[in-house]
């Protein structure tokens, strides 16, 4: 109650405040205008009130506080011959059917350490409503307490909670069972995102940021991802609908954000201020066009069985959609020097598909040679602005594309690729397992940035740029999801070569 009391006067003086300074300066206004003054005087009131905005503006910021990442039981694991094996005794799988799930699964980077939910281990597979809430209360519980555990702010204290998972909707909804769980105010404002796929983490600090910015005092906000795999697992044999029995596995994650500056945060969260502040967020949606919007779906098949679908094109739904992103994440991040660069790239574009225009008749080899050496230079150095990234975990093959496409060395792909292969996909919570990673290994610096990239169903690509805030203790990446792996990652060249 003291922490809402405080909250509470803070509030008030800042609408009080806000309130002085306009009769301040209506005041100055009304007296430079009786007196005739000089018309440069009324600078002072114009510059009173920008100073006035961007000091209440600065202290809006969104911090995060902390996170927590869930490392399922050991007994729900998946090893990969294990996986075959159970695929070939579900009878509802024709040969075909197996022998392309046994090819993308053997391909696509996984380890042996992926989880399955129970429901999944029993031949048939189980996919009933009670099986999913079942998932449910063993996804989202634990890593809320965890949460709660690590960063000691009471349930009491939470403002909002926002929790998106894309394929399982129930009623009371998901936001609902935890206010119930853990007894929240009966203000809190509470959200359920569905359907937002893969990219619903950032979406779900976008909504998380909104809500505290338009509250004026000192406000918690959760934002909880995770899929649940029993309601997606597939049972027929159209080949576009098996994609996701072979990658999603068992995750959840839960992050704690706040509008509170790094001081007011340490008071109210054991000493330790916040981890990272958010530094930039953009969101680009690819439903316009129509081979974009269908190109992965949820629907039947011909025999009335639902699943999601993945179309031949989505690799190139995704490629143009990532230009499209990646233009609008340069221009927000990249300091002038790489912009110029960039810019003198795009003018040696442009003069050399003119030049080989002109040449096409007599050298059309040279023409093609010099704009593929032009074309190159156009990929951004993100790197000049990002020390970490944080990219969709859809298969090395998938990564190592995206990666390519950003300019990404191999070093900037090691935590999607290893949280792939240790964790599978986890569809808008594997982000967050990538920056567990990323702090379990002990790269993240005070003053750097970590970009986060969602993409999902819609399409959709959205991007999260935190500023880390803090040295790190050495006691904070203890009980992680990676605590008990971590050093075995990276992967071992041998290892790398099975893999």
């Amino acid at each position: 109650m003291e922490i809402a009391h405080k909250d509470y006067l803070l509030s008030s003086l800042l609408q009080l405040l806000n309130l002085l300074t306009l009769l301040v300066c209506l005041s100055i206004e009304t007296f430079i205008f009786v007196h005739k003054c000089n018309p440069w005087y009324h600078l002072l009131p114009i510059s009173l009130t920008l100073l006035l905005r961007r000091a209440l503006a600065t202290r809006k910021q969104t911090y995060l506080l902390d996170f927590s990442c869930l490392k399922p039981p050991r007994r729900y694991r998946v090893p990969i011959a294990g996986l075959l094996e159970h695929l070939s005794l579900i009878n509802c799988f024709d040969a075909d059917s197996v022998a392309f799930m046994t090819k993308v699964i053997t391909s696509s980077g996984m380890g042996n350490e992926t989880y399955f939910p129970p429901s999944l281990h029993y031949i048939p597979p189980s996919a009933t409503h009670l099986d999913a809430m079942r998932e449910v209360h063993m996804l989202l519980f634990p890593t809320l307490d965890d949460l709660f555990a690590k960063t000691r702010v009471r349930p009491l204290d939470v403002d909002a909670l926002v929790i998106n998972c894309s394929g399982f909707c129930p009623s009371p909804s998901l936001s609902a069972i935890v206010v119930n769980r853990y007894g929240m105010r009966h203000d809190v404002r509470s959200f359920n995102l569905s359907g937002m796929g893969c990219s619903a983490g950032v979406v779900g600090v976008d909504v998380a940021r909104t809500l505290l910015s338009n509250i004026n005092r000192r406000s918690y906000a959760i934002v909880m991802s995770t899929e649940i795999v029993s309601t997606g697992w597939y049972n027929g044999t159209d080949p576009r609908k098996l994609v996701l029995n072979c990658f999603f596995r068992m995750g959840c994650s839960a992050a704690l954000v706040t509008n509170r500056g790094n001081k007011a945060a340490a008071g109210a969260a054991g000493g330790r201020p916040a981890k990272y502040r958010l530094a930039r967020l953009l969101r680009t949606h690819g439903a316009q066009e129509d081979r974009a919007y269908r190109s992965a779906s949820r629907e039947e098949d011909a025999e009335g069985i639902t699943g999601f679908s993945v179309e031949r094109d989505l690799m190139r739904v995704a490629a143009e959609l990532l230009r499209r992103h990646a233009a609008a994440v340069a221009v927000s991040i990249l300091p002038w020097h790489e912009k110029l660069r960039y810019a003198a790239a795009y003018l040696r574009k442009k003069a050399g598909r003119s030049s080989a225009c002109g040449r096409s008749e007599q050298a059309p080899a040279a023409a093609a040679a010099a704009f593929s050496a032009a074309a190159e230079d156009l990929v951004p150095d993100f790197r000049a602005a990002v020390n970490h990234f944080c990219l969709p975990a859809s298969g090395k093959p998938m990564i190592k594309k995206m990666a390519a496409g950003l300019g990404l060395r191999e070093a900037e792909m090691e935590a999607a690729l290893m949280t792939f292969h240790r964790f599978g996909n986890q569809s808008s919570a594997s982000m967050w397992y990538q920056l567990a990673y990323l702090e379990a290994k002990k790269r993240v610096k005070k003053g750097e940035r970590v970009w986060q990239l969602g993409m999902g169903s819609g399409p959709k690509a959205n991007t999260l740029v935190w500023e880390c805030c803090r040295r790190f203790h050495k006691d904070e990446a203890a009980g992680g999801p990676w605590s008990d792996t971590i050093n075995r990652y990276p992967l071992s060249p041998a290892a790398e070569r099975d893999w």
